[in-house]
């Protein structure tokens, strides 16, 4: 698909373009850029919805002289899901920093950030994938510190450590593939053959890939970079960060595991991203309930949303097709739902914290008479945090919750249930102050009307998805290894 290309080349150009141009002209035309790449991500979708997965080469040589290009509906899924979230939250950030010094360096950054995650979507090699995840993090670690506060340099120091950490360790095992099969092609993964030594080799180069994206994605034990990465960034940066950031080494690690044949993928392995994946629901829902300042408790929600995304792999590993068609179909419609609802959560915590003037918990009393419409975004996606219908995280979760079933995976419908109400247990949390009648207030901050429409657009997007779930299903099984249906 020759337009595949332009869906990177695109945000790059817009990346240097509000670079170079002056201050006053970087939201208008940071905006104005959004709207091309946007109808671009769409349209890829409806070819891949029509059958047209050909992939596009780059350089005429395999990598890593060449790019390969490749989309199926995973990718397609996720090149429109990165357009709506980052032109939400780039019309949120064009009124929020409007005046504030961090305006003029957000927008090059959101745009290399989103070429580099169109970039890891399409990307059809193990080293392209490194180059994606290597600017993306760069661009990420910017956005975290254009805080400017002491607390939030040194968040972005503690992310750019890890970022690193994560890479050496991803790097070290394409070197140890290419080494044994001579490519970094995933289409040459899948059909490649493994003697005994090629398979030790193979298993090794997959455990450090697994450590150091497990270390990107934050999965537990390995998140302490995030909660203060994403609670103390910018409102529309922390937004992006959880939304998209964190799904796209999850995304690689998804890509490496259906490249390689099943006999070079340890069944321990497998079961033990996801005995970490529920210590992250339990751990995250624990810690998000602890939290009094309000966006450190959506950032440890993030933590433990992450946790489901990882229940994929025991439960694809079944030997029950059905089973693991399921766990694919839970997987991505949660991958999904998060991102919708999470984005529009911290957005809608950027606007109450905005109202009262304080980021403790405690200091939303009496806010829900003076700013329903934000506090209703915060209870939309908290819906579908917790996993209740009409959501898409409900959706998710009843899928992952049959897949456990149907492969006799019982342990997993605990987690399942027990994270709902942990979940249910930090967002009331926050409902019980904001309907509280504390100290008399004459005065709250009125939030522009763009802030507040931006975060409840992403939060009903999150409810939508829930109630038409078998559209993006059937587009995300396009050309993946659970094409059939569940």
């Amino acid at each position: 698909m020759s337009a595949l290309p332009w869906l990177v080349a695109l945000p790059l150009l817009a990346g240097i373009a509000t670079f170079v141009l002056p201050e006053r002209s970087r939201a208008p035309v940071g905006l104005a850029f959004s709207l091309p790449v946007l109808a671009l991500s769409l349209w890829v979708l409806a070819r891949v919805a029509g059958g047209d997965t050909s992939p596009h080469v780059l350089g005429g040589w395999a990598a890593p002289l060449g790019i390969l290009l490749i989309v199926d509906g995973a990718a397609a899924g996720m090149l429109v899901l990165t357009a709506l979230v980052s032109t939400a939250c780039a019309c949120h950030a064009a009124r929020y920093l409007r005046g504030k010094t961090a305006n003029a360096h957000f927008w090059p950054l959101l745009w290399f950030m989103w070429a580099a995650l169109n970039g890891i979507w399409l990307s059809g090699d193990l080293f392209n994938l490194y180059v994606g995840i290597e600017l993306l993090g760069l661009a990420a670690v910017g956005l975290v510190a254009l805080a400017g506060q002491a607390e939030a340099l040194a968040a972005a120091m503690r992310y750019l450590l890890a970022a690193l950490l994560g890479s050496l360790a991803y790097l070290i095992g394409v070197a140890l593939i290419y080494a044994s099969l001579g490519s970094l092609a995933l289409p040459d993964l899948a059909i490649a053959s493994f003697d005994g030594n090629g398979r030790v080799t193979i298993a090794v180069a997959l455990t450090l890939m697994t450590i150091g994206l497990m270390l990107k994605t934050a999965l537990f034990p390995l998140h302490a970079w995030l909660p203060p990465a994403h609670g103390g960034a910018l409102s529309p940066v922390s937004a992006l960060l959880s939304a998209l950031v964190i799904k796209a080494s999850f995304f690689i690690l998804l890509r490496l595991w259906l490249a390689l044949s099943p006999d070079a993928v340890p069944l321990a392995l497998a079961w033990l991203l996801g005995v970490l994946g529920a210590g992250a629901v339990f751990w995250g829902g624990w810690m998000a309930w602890r939290q009094t300042r309000l966006k450190q408790l959506v950032a440890y929600s993030t933590v433990a949303q992450i946790g489901y995304l990882f229940l994929f792999f025991p439960l694809a590993t079944t030997t029950v097709d059905a089973a693991a068609r399921l766990a694919w179909d839970g997987m991505m419609l949660m991958l999904l739902s998060h991102a919708l609802a999470k984005a529009g959560m911290f957005l809608a915590a950027g606007n109450l914290i905005l109202a009262v003037g304080s980021a403790q918990i405690a200091h939303l009393a009496g806010v829900s008479r003076f700013r329903p419409l934000s506090l209703l975004s915060f209870g939309v996606a908290g819906v579908s945090l917790m996993g209740l219908p009409p959501s898409g995280g409900f959706a998710a979760k009843w899928l992952l919750l049959q897949s456990a079933l149907a492969s006799g995976q019982w342990i997993w419908i605990v987690v399942l249930v027990l994270g709902g109400l942990l979940a249910a247990a930090y967002i009331f949390k926050v409902f019980r102050h904001a309907f509280v009648e504390g100290p008399k207030r004459d005065h709250f901050e009125s939030p522009p009307l763009a802030l507040e429409l931006s975060a409840l657009t992403l939060a009903l997007a999150s409810l939508v998805l829930g109630l038409a779930a078998h559209h993006p299903l059937e587009w995300l099984r396009i050309a993946s290894p659970f094409g059939g249906a569940g």
